[in-house]
């Protein structure tokens, strides 16, 4: 590559503009073959941009394996007021079909279904036409049924790079859960508290001492 193409920041506007027009994340090494550049000469452009832009309404965002622009999240309330209504958000069923969608893929519609309880077939309809999944080819079983997986659009759309930075989850729910029960404590002095509970020899001996006193204290009458 030239020199110049660096220098002058040639390769930096066509970065830009790149950016700027593409449907979809670019990678380093699609934008080092769409210009000309080393990759290594891309990433280094790319810090710039990302350093120039992290101010600004438009910022440079690394999603999906690739880069592209994207509006600010301190924009977000003049983005939203241009672009809403209607506020297009998925319904909860939608959203646990995607879910399902997401950490078992690839799975079929009988498989969603069976983890959910209820037809899937709207659902996965809606979730085809948004781009979140795709139709991944046919399970090796009787029927062959269809197998879905999700898209470099619902990496976008969740703000993930890829799979991988899915959060963790429990999908077997063989956790154990522990509780901090309370443990009922009596006063002291209680029936139940051995130091100070009374036997029935006990109760004896109490019982003939005082007949004891009594006797002591009794009035005797005097010889004369």
């Amino acid at each position: 590559m030239q020199p110049e193409l660096v220098d002058t920041g040639k390769l930096q506007r066509e970065l830009e503009a790149l950016l700027f027009v593409a449907s979809e994340p670019l990678s380093i090494k699609e934008l080092a073959r769409i210009t000309g550049a080393e990759q290594s000469e891309v990433t280094v452009a790319l810090q710039k941009i990302d350093e120039e832009f992290s101010n600004r309404g438009i910022v440079l965002r690394e999603i999906a394996g690739g880069y592209r622009f994207a509006s600010a999240p301190a924009a977000r309330e003049a983005v939203e007021a241009y672009l809403l209504p209607p506020k297009n958000n998925l319904s909860p069923a939608a959203l646990e079909t995607l879910a399902i969608a997401a950490y078992m893929q690839p799975v079929t519609k009988g498989e969603i279904e069976g983890i959910r309880g209820v037809s899937a077939d709207s659902v996965i309809a809606t979730l085809l036409d948004r781009r979140f999944l795709t139709e991944s080819g046919r399970k090796d079983v009787p029927g062959r049924p269809i197998i879905y997986k999700t898209t470099p659009e619902f990496l976008e759309a969740f703000g993930l790079r890829s799979l991988d930075e899915l959060p963790a989850v429990d999908v077997d729910g063989t956790a154990p859960v522990e509780l901090a029960l309370p443990i009922p404590t009596l006063p002291l002095g209680r029936e139940s508290d051995p130091a100070v509970s009374a036997t029935p020899a006990d109760t004896d001996e109490v019982e003939e001492t005082d007949i004891n006193a009594e006797r002591e204290t009794e009035p005797q009458p005097s010889a004369v």
